[in-house]
């Protein structure tokens, strides 16, 4: 086995490892992967063993050097410390290469949202405005009412079922990843890390979605597929990308709008309104609070207008 074909052999047992006992979603392994064989590119080392510090220090200045994020890079790290963490269990490494090893710094960056009356424009105009909607226009409709009234990343939007259902043993099927309860209001959606978790959906997706079911044709694989393409299979994450960036241009908004964008405009809108962070984290579905409270400055920023805005003492003269 040349020394090449060795190096993959050991990326190849860990993306197993992650798919079988971790059991990361397909998305997170690709990502992985595509990490993992970028570092194994960039070390050009003989084997996985001689890596040291300052080899990682210098594939990370590389990446830095061609205009690649410190976030992005950050992940990177994160990805690579996570391969040398499992293979320390496998072979003997004197010490974990990636280890102290830091992205450089990145500027505080909120996330973009929507103010409350562009975000309803946005998902409401269009079909709703149609003698005779087209049903991909009510497909349409249905995804984005959903997106913005339950906070839902595109990979659980993606993957929603039109009800539960159990697959036959022997069909080959998969698992529902997440489906519509219509009678209770809400949708069970699988997220990071596995994590089901169930989101109250408000009355107007409601009635988008009974909208679109009512024209829904079956899917072309036979499957339960909630959302379909052109071609009645099950929708993509890229294809309701582009959906929306096309939808938003039609509506007239100034700002280029992605699938995230409505997440963020959810987060940001219940948390204005409510100002309960605990439950804006159950519903995006957040392991950690630290990663909703960005919100929070989002919050701020609603807060500072309206008193510019309203405040006597706060108008310029």
């Amino acid at each position: 086995m040349t020394e090449r074909a060795a190096r993959h052999a050991w990326l190849a047992r860990y993306l197993e490892q992650l798919a079988t006992q971790r059991q990361l979603s397909a998305l997170t392994i690709d990502a992985y992967r595509r990490d993992l064989h970028e570092l194994d590119a960039l070390a050009g080392a003989p084997s996985w063993q001689v890596l040291v510090h300052a080899d990682i220090r210098r594939c990370a200045a590389t990446l830095h050097g061609r205009g690649l994020g410190a976030r992005s890079i950050a992940r990177k790290l994160s990805s690579w410390r996570g391969f040398f963490d499992w293979l320390a269990q496998q072979l003997p490494l004197a010490a974990n290469p990636v280890d102290g090893v830091r992205a450089p710094r990145r500027p505080t960056s909120l996330p973009k949202a929507l103010s409350v009356d562009d975000a309803v424009h946005l998902v409401s105009c269009g079909a709703a405005l149609r003698d005779q909607p087209q049903p991909f226009e009510l497909c349409n409709r249905a995804m984005f009412e959903l997106m913005y009234s339950s906070g839902l990343r595109v990979s659980e939007l993606a993957g929603l079922d039109v009800a539960w259902a159990r697959p036959a043993a022997d069909s080959g099927a998969r698992a529902p990843l997440g489906w519509l309860d219509l009678a209770a209001g809400d949708v069970l959606v699988t997220g990071k890390g596995n994590k089901m978790r169930r989101v109250p959906v408000g009355s107007h997706a409601l009635a988008a979605l009974q909208a679109w079911l009512a024209v829904r044709p079956g899917a072309a694989d036979g499957g339960n597929a909630l959302f379909l393409s052109q071609r009645a299979t099950r929708v993509s994450p890229r294809v309701v990308q582009l959906r929306l960036a096309a939808h938003a241009a039609k509506a007239g908004t100034a700002v280029k709008v992605h699938p995230h964008v409505l997440r963020h405009s959810f987060a940001s809108h219940v948390l204005q309104s409510s100002g309960d962070l605990r439950a804006v984290q159950e519903m995006l579905g957040h392991a950690s609070i630290t990663s909703t409270q960005v919100y929070t400055a989002l919050d701020f920023q609603h807060l500072a207008a309206v008193y510019d805005q309203a405040h006597p003492r706060a108008k310029a003269k």
